[in-house]
């Protein structure tokens, strides 16, 4: 029983420490899935642009880069969301019941944004 549960740690943590240190290759991954795509559909415009993004990403991809580069894009949302706020503040103090409606559904769209991006690793 001892033995299972070292040996099933020992893989959750190989499993995790490999998920972890790969954004670069899920990164590549997606878009070598994505060229499959584009072959079977016969796409040459989008392949050609394909292996020109997998070869920049193999030249200067580093998942620190990636990361840093996923919070700034946090951050600009974070910056867009307290900006719809303060639009939607102004025109509740306007009273304008259709401004109010589309400074709400701006807001609103900007939150979802920031939460799908919260979601994912970069």
């Amino acid at each position: 029983m001892n033995y299972r549960t070292v040996l099933a740690i020992a893989l959750l943590s190989l499993t995790s420490a490999t998920q972890a240190a790969s954004l670069c290759g899920e990164k590549e991954a997606n878009i070598q899935r994505e060229i499959g795509y584009a072959e079977k559909h016969h796409n040459q415009h989008r392949i050609d642009g394909l292996n020109k993004a997998l070869k920049e990403l193999r030249a200067n991809c580093s998942d620190s880069g990636l990361r840093a580069e996923h919070q700034k894009k946090i951050n600009e949302q974070k910056e867009e969301i307290a900006e719809r706020k303060a639009d939607l503040q102004e025109a509740r103090q306007k009273g304008d019941p259709e401004k109010i409606s589309k400074r709400e559904q701006k807001l609103s769209a900007a939150e979802h944004e920031l939460k799908t991006l919260e979601a994912r690793d970069y």
